[in-house]
């Protein structure tokens, strides 16, 4: 049988026989890789590679099934039999609140998911998402900051001030991580919560100063029961930031391995990292802007990816934006149907869920540390 033989350097093989490409990082401890190299059977890599497949294949007919039935749950009763004969008002709750909120659930899912996957890559960290980095909680000061200056602000104005914030926030907790020396896996999203509270103090007092708690409330719980033709379509933007995520992916894959590294391939990193700083920023305002604060989906989505599916953000990318989908499309509707007719808000959903992941992660990276 042909095999793999794995040394202990960093290999980038390509076998054309087999189609077959990798790229593998070992410890640093040499003299143990040194007499025990190791060896993988091409048919196990293969099986693998089937493996994938099937699992994008789930994916791909779970979005489907999840996305048709979120159009027929709600109050007002409509059934796939109804598309063929569908009354006026049935036809006018399809395309003012059906068909906007399926489109606002997976593009929101799609943008938190990339983004998490995208901080986690340049941060080396799978515990920083856009909730434990102070991202969110930054956006919505700087919609704070617009309603104070600027009392009439419009939607776009808001985005543009919570862009800012957002950007300016992430930048300030990734040169925060430069300054920490004890990087631990786990310490550094409690920084980033602990960061992101603070932000979230800040803007709860000038909010009470102001009186405008109740206004920047409405920001602070993820819920897709407002979204209408009409009131979701800043969330677009987020289509064209995917997209430049997928054509960067490979440079982002590269400046995850760190500044040195990538500046002797000849990467531009700080360009590369600015860019996707600004991905994430824009991304996440135009969600929160939508539906408001969706919680640990860019956390965990990236992460239960690379579990079975490695560390490349290229090859992950497609994914856990589909796993990010279908996550979203799950939670909100099981949130339609716990106490019909009435609504559990998204938030509430995927926070339970996510944050029942996230401490599995974290008793799984213990256990194998």
């Amino acid at each position: 049988m042909f095999n793999i033989v794995i040394d202990n350097e960093y290999h980038l093989r390509k076998l054309v026989n087999n189609d077959i490409h990798f790229f593998i990082t070992h410890t640093d401890n040499e003299s143990h890789y040194r007499n025990n190299r190791i060896t993988y059977p091409i048919a196990s890599i293969q099986k693998g590679r089937v493996g994938f497949a099937m699992k994008k294949v789930v994916l791909i007919i779970a979005f489907i099934v999840l996305s048709v039935i979120s159009l027929f749950v709600g109050v007002k009763n409509i059934t796939p039999l109804d598309i063929f004969h569908l009354s006026e008002e049935q036809r006018d709750i399809l395309l003012i609140s059906r068909f906007p909120r399926l489109v606002s659930l997976i593009l929101a899912g799609v943008s938190m998911s990339v983004c998490g996957l995208i901080m986690q890559q340049l941060s080396r960290n799978k515990f920083v998402s856009p909730t434990t980095a102070g991202t969110m909680d930054s956006a919505r000061l700087g919609i704070l900051v617009s309603l104070i200056l600027f009392s009439s602000a419009g939607m776009m104005e808001k985005m543009l001030m919570a862009s800012v914030f957002a950007l300016a926030g992430t930048f300030l907790f990734m040169n925060i991580l430069d300054k920490i020396k004890f990087k631990d896996a786990i310490f550094i999203p409690l920084v980033g919560l602990m960061f992101g509270n603070i932000i979230s103090s800040i803007t709860t007092f000038f909010a009470y100063k102001h009186d405008l708690i109740q206004s920047i409330s409405s920001w602070l719980q993820g819920d897709f029961s407002m979204v209408m033709s009409g009131r979701y379509e800043m969330i677009y933007i987020s289509i064209p930031l995917v997209i430049l995520a997928y054509l960067f992916a490979n440079k982002f894959t590269i400046a995850g391995m760190g500044e040195d590294f990538s500046v002797n391939l000849g990467l531009n990193y700080k360009l590369v990292v600015n860019i996707g700083l600004i991905i994430v920023a824009l991304s996440t305002t135009s969600v929160l802007l939508t539906v408001g604060t969706i919680p640990f989906l860019g956390l965990v989505v990236p992460n239960i990816v690379s579990i079975y599916n490695g560390d490349n953000l290229k090859k992950n990318l497609f994914q856990t934006a589909l796993l990010g989908a279908v996550f979203l499309l799950f939670c909100d509707i099981l949130g339609r149907i716990i106490i019909y007719p009435y609504e559990i808000p998204i938030g509430l959903t995927v926070g339970v869920i996510g944050s029942g992941i996230f401490l599995y992660l974290l008793m799984r990276r213990k256990a194998y540390a």
